[in-house]
């Protein structure tokens, strides 16, 4: 029997490289802000007081692209450029931690968060698009680093490893294996043969709606800065802000635009596909799309009934825009706000609790359990009603008229149980930590489910200050094992993975 060969650790080091250069490069994008906004104030050298960012913001840029050239060449020329399945879970894995490493440092060298442990859960939060912060007077930071906060979560939305796989072929190195990492829900489509065209076609759709978002997002009264910001946060399903109340200060119009570019994130980019290509019939066919379309709607409906019942809304506008609104920002895992949704009818947020569970659609920007996972676990139940009726009978799952596999079925199986448990013990070890058991609970659901508000101290007035440091870390560890939905990571925990 042959032996699995040894781990490639150059091709490792070579990757973090490019993507340390990448990330260099988008940080390097947020001077032109700071520069803009701070006026000749912006160019004051200074790395204490917060108020300046200019040149924390370019040295963080400068050193974090050194380091990702001395990655790319200390290897050498002559190592292999073969990426396998472990390196390319290695590689996964660790990247959204080395860029949160190094992504935290404009924050810390600036002043304006000097706990480097503060900055690395904003930063950590901002690329596995979480939305978690820990800022208390968001208006005061300096537009330049709201700007790469809000930058955090764009490249972090479609993934920096997908924005990679157009790049690395002319290299000479392959990352299909990073695209199976990086994508491993149950239903990864490929728009194209190629990995490169599928990273190219996701990576022109994403960009075409945020320009769209933006572009409505001004005509509604926001200025460019507020518009790009909050497009980065709507079409990465991640909720930065760059207000204290979220986007309850603006207008009913800008709220409805939000409302409908969180559900065009949180649906499967292979569909935004199809309509550019003219095959809207193929959309509505598909299985998938209906229950989450129906899901937003049954229960946005419920909440607004619920809502005006109550008189909690001005009017009954209001409550329906309020319901939508909040149902669309939950169930995508995106966690923008416009109300205290603790406020209403126990019911009702506990309803909201349970879309936490629910998550955005595969092949999304969402996060969470996905839906797909949720219409097949449904389904594989109905169906063992029949087979306890029908024992000798052969009742395959079908999704979209094609039977699924067993196999899928068992991976569905195995998430939804690893899931629950993951969740439990967060909340055990958050409860040691000292919170209450309703911030306990929210704060685990919410890290683990890349969604951000959550209930308790944590809710969507609330905020991740005052966890301990301790609880900051494993919460970081609760985002990255939920933006790359368990397996990516805990693989990496298993004794067999590292045997030769």
């Amino acid at each position: 029997m042959s032996r699995t060969r040894k781990i490639n650790f150059d091709i490792i080091l070579r990757v973090l490289g490019i993507l340390l250069i990448i990330e260099g490069s988008f940080m390097a994008t947020a001077l032109g802000f700071s520069a803009w906004y701070g006026g000749e104030e912006a160019f004051v050298w200074s790395f204490i007081d917060g108020r300046h960012d200019f040149w924390p913001i370019a040295i963080s840029a400068l050193f974090t692209l050194l380091v990702g050239l001395l990655l790319f060449y200390l290897p050498g020329k002559e190592t292999s450029k073969i990426i396998g399945k472990r390196e390319g879970y290695i590689i996964v894995s660790t990247t959204w931690v080395v860029i949160s490493l190094f992504g935290a440092l404009p924050f810390v060298v600036s002043g304006c968060i000097p706990s480097y442990t503060d900055a690395f859960f904003e930063t950590i939060s901002g690329f596995t698009t979480t939305g978690a912060t820990i800022l208390t007077d968001i208006e005061s930071v300096p537009k330049g680093l709201l700007f790469w906060r809000s930058t955090t979560h764009w490249i972090g939305g479609m993934g920096i490893i997908v924005l990679s796989l157009a790049i690395l072929p002319f290299l000479g190195i392959g990352g299909m294996q990073l695209f199976i990492a990086e994508v491993p829900g149950p239903t990864p489509d490929k728009l194209r043969p190629r990995i490169t065209q599928t990273a190219k076609r996701l990576w022109g759709i994403y960009v075409l709606l945020t320009v769209v978002e933006t572009l409505l997002l001004m005509l509604g009264g926001m200025n460019f800065f507020d518009g790009i910001c909050h497009a980065f946060g709507t079409m990465a399903t991640g909720g930065f802000s760059t207000r204290n109340a979220s986007i309850a200060g603006f207008s009913p119009y800008i709220q409805y635009v939000i409302v409908i570019f969180m559900i065009l994130a949180g649906t499967n980019f292979t569909l935004h596909y199809l309509a550019l290509h003219g095959r809207i019939r193929e959309i509505w066919r598909n299985e998938e799309f209906r229950y989450y379309v129906y899901t937003i709607l049954i229960t946005s409906a419920i909440i607004t009934i619920a809502l005006t019942v109550s008189n909690l809304g001005s009017d009954v506008e209001q409550a329906f825009r309020d319901s939508i609104f909040t149902v669309s920002s939950i169930i995508t895992t995106t966690g923008f706000i416009t109300v205290d949704y603790l406020k209403w009818p126990g019911a009702m947020w506990f309803l909201i609790f349970m879309l936490m569970f629910v998550g955005g659609s595969a092949g999304s920007t969402g996060g969470g359990i996905k839906v797909v996972r949720q219409l097949l676990l449904f389904k594989n139940s109905l169906l063992e009603l029949k087979r306890l009726m029908h024992p000798q009978a052969v009742i395959p799952v079908r999704m979209n008229g094609r039977p699924v596999s067993q196999d899928i079925i068992f991976n569905v199986l195995a998430f939804f149980l690893i899931y629950i448990i993951i969740f439990a013990i967060g909340t055990f070890v958050m409860s040691m930590l000292g919170l209450d058991f309703e911030t306990a609970i929210g704060s685990a659901a919410t890290t683990l489910g890349n969604i951000g508000p959550g209930i308790g101290a944590v809710g969507p007035v609330g905020n991740y200050a005052a966890i301990p440091d301790l609880g900051k870390w494993f919460l970081s560890f609760l985002m990255l094992l939920g933006r790359l939905e368990l397996f990516t990571v805990l693989i990496l925990f298993s004794p067999v993975f590292w045997k030769r």
